[in-house]
């Protein structure tokens, strides 16, 4: 069965986002004085073949410790859904 993951990708809360703070700095001198906190990640999409949908998460998770992160300044979330 074919399962479609959608992983984003983000940087840990505890380290600072360079892109975030200087998107954040940017708003504010646009006029988004709402605006705080910006963070800047990553979206994958991929297709993955999988005989089940916990087979198919075991593989996102495997993938994502192995290539599509670093885990020591990066965090994962995914969600999956059949094709």
């Amino acid at each position: 069965m074919k399962y479609i993951a959608e992983i984003n990708i983000m940087p840990l809360k505890a380290l600072l986002d360079p892109q975030g703070k200087a998107v954040t700095n940017r708003m504010k001198n646009l006029g988004f004085n709402e605006v705080s906190n910006v963070r800047i990640g990553k979206h994958i999409t991929l297709e993955i073949e999988a005989d089940s949908e916990a087979e198919a998460g075991k593989r996102v998770d495997e993938a994502c410790n192995k290539i599509l992160t670093n885990p020591i300044i990066e965090g994962y979330d995914y969600t999956l859904r059949s094709e």
